[in-house]
């Protein structure tokens, strides 16, 4: 399958398959970030609204994490411990895609932008207001 069908969409999952997911649209940038939790799980992030974000396998083949503020919930497979998407901290009314999970992404031809996570809350506003998301 192709990161970005006939219809638009980018389709991915986890490496099991038991978690599988549509977003409308192709990312035109990542972000990686150094906090925790993303350099150790090596994280491209791509931000999209819920309404681009679709489920295409039940959520209760979900586990979550959770961690400091509660905010973020970070949703993997509890089979293969793969993480496609979470809900971000920094917009929690969105859905964070993990551009490494879609399928056929040529993560070469992608500019990343980096966050300095490790220093989230001196630096979110200004992330914020250069990147406008």
């Amino acid at each position: 399958m192709n990161a970005k069908n006939a219809d638009g969409k980018c389709r991915g999952g986890c490496h099991c398959g038991r978690i599988a997911i549509e977003v409308a649209g192709r990312p035109a940038r990542v972000t990686e970030c150094n906090c925790s939790i993303c350099a150790k799980k090596g994280y491209l992030h791509w931000i999209v609204p819920r309404e681009n974000f679709r489920m295409l396998t039940p959520a209760e083949n979900l586990a979550t994490y959770t961690f400091n503020t509660g905010v973020a919930r970070h949703y993997f497979c509890p089979v293969c411990g793969v993480a496609p998407f979470y809900i971000p901290r920094s917009d929690p009314d969105k859905i964070d895609v993990n551009v490494r999970c879609l399928e056929g992404v040529d993560l070469d031809r992608l500019p990343i932008d980096r966050f300095d996570g490790r220093n989230w809350e001196s630096v979110i506003a200004g992330w914020r207001a250069s990147i406008k998301i």
